[in-house]
């Protein structure tokens, strides 16, 4: 069985350790763990791992964040990989740092990256693991605090959150939507 799990983020080193890229920061860290090593690809940066007898193809898409619909869509039709297989790990302001929410479907709540995967993937029945970044910024400073770099507390206990969110990925591959959610979304 094939699952596509999506690290969205911007590409350049400018963004790399940016609070908008905890996509790619969570897959990097997964390869990482499991000695891959990224390939330049259509769209994309992509590596695979079989984890209990699933390939998950991960993948970093080249596009930029506002276009992240195309490499998503390409990738999801090149691999034929269901839309129920599809994951879409992206940071939340909505939610305070380090809190992870895995949902089956949604809204893109402005944010630009699920916004573009909706309209060229055909809808909002994608699930997405989002990864809360939280809200701690002035007035009209939003962008600045997106982009931003993360400090040097958020730093410190970040691996903790990247690590739960592996774990999240793999139980999504292997135990399910439905049972991933009521054993991590507490």
């Amino acid at each position: 069985m094939k699952y596509l799990v999506v690290g969205l983020g911007n590409i350049g080193p400018e963004y790399e350790l940016t609070r908008h890229n905890i996509g790619f920061l969570v897959l990097d860290r997964l390869a990482d763990q499991k000695n891959l090593s990224w390939e330049s690809n259509r769209l994309a940066f992509t590596c695979l791992f079989k984890h209990k007898g699933r390939q998950l193809h991960l993948i970093k898409p080249t596009t930029y964040m506002n276009l992240s619909g195309k490499a998503v869509n390409y990738w999801m039709k090149t691999l034929k990989v269901p839309k129920e297989n599809v994951l879409v790990v992206v940071d939340d302001l909505a939610l305070p740092f380090g809190k992870l929410r895995l949902k089956p479907k949604g809204s893109s709540a402005g944010h630009n990256g699920l916004k573009n995967i909706e309209e060229l993937t055909g809808g909002q029945n994608y699930a997405r693991l989002r990864f809360g970044i939280g809200d701690d910024y002035p007035k009209g400073k939003q962008i600045d605090y997106v982009l931003g770099r993360w400090s040097q507390e958020e730093i410190d206990t970040l691996p903790i959150y990247m690590d739960k969110t592996i774990e999240m990925i793999t139980a999504f591959s292997t135990i399910g939507l439905e049972k991933t959610m009521n054993q991590y979304n507490k």
